[in-house]
């Protein structure tokens, strides 16, 4: 299964950390973040990485080449910072089938597998990793609200009233359906084209998506602190047991 891994962030809450450099290769634990990505999406058996760069891509490119212990990489530019949907579609052309997908700021010790087992169980035109959090942190996600079968039946980016705590994680599995859905997205108020207007527009059309509720832990290195906490966590379980 083919891996998306979205870079192209500048990182301005991580600085001084990006000052010369991009968000992804800001190093946790010794290793730049894309690295436990990599790592991460190599356990779960992924065939190819299609890497989505925009600031600094170069310092990507450089360090990593054209494949991560063995598996290829294919760079794709994000030329403006106009959401997840809009940096999805660069890779458009590049994917074949069922894919994985994650955020390159994430760093994840957690049942991803069971969200790629759903997925090639073709019950579920996408998988999410979703997680519950306090209530009044919901507003800062994409909110999901699921039916009793675990189905997502609604998506809502950082609502002012989250209709639950259940909340989207960095990782995705998809159909290439996704990409029909991201090209009808319409900017939002920040004027970003969101990804949950386009998984939306996927329950819409009459799409199953399945949640997976996580088993573990993850972290969205957006701060310095959260680049602490990371290690933290890491020095607790340093090897992978969940992939």
């Amino acid at each position: 299964m083919q891996a998306v891994v979205l870079a192209a962030g500048e990182g301005t809450r991580l600085r001084p950390l990006t000052d010369d450099k991009p968000k992804g290769m800001v190093e946790v634990a010794d290793k730049p973040i894309l690295t436990h990505c990599f790592e991460q999406l190599e356990r779960l058996g992924a065939t190819e990485f299609l890497v989505v760069v925009g600031y600094q891509q170069e310092k990507i490119i450089e360090h990593y080449g054209d494949s991560f212990n063995d598996i290829p990489i294919t760079y794709s530019h994000q030329r403006e910072q106009k959401g997840l949907a809009h940096a999805l579609l660069t890779v458009e052309e590049h994917v074949d089938d069922d894919f994985m997908l994650i955020l390159g700021d994430n760093i994840f010790r957690a049942n991803l597998q069971d969200v790629v087992r759903r997925q090639r169980e073709d019950r579920a035109d996408a998988a999410f990793l979703v997680e519950e959090v306090p209530m009044e942190e919901a507003s800062r996600y994409g909110v999901c609200e699921t039916n009793k079968y675990g189905e997502i039946v609604e998506v809502v980016e950082k609502p002012d009233d989250p209709p639950s705590n259940l909340v989207m994680t960095g990782f995705y599995t998809f159909t290439p359906a996704i990409f029909h859905a991201c090209h009808l997205v319409q900017p939002s108020g920040r004027e970003e084209y969101e990804i949950s207007e386009a998984i939306d527009l996927l329950i819409q059309s009459g799409r199953t998506i399945d949640a997976i509720r996580m088993d573990g832990w993850r972290v969205d290195v957006g701060y310095p602190e959260d680049r602490d906490r990371a290690e933290e966590l890491l020095e607790e379980q340093p090897a992978e047991a969940s992939a």
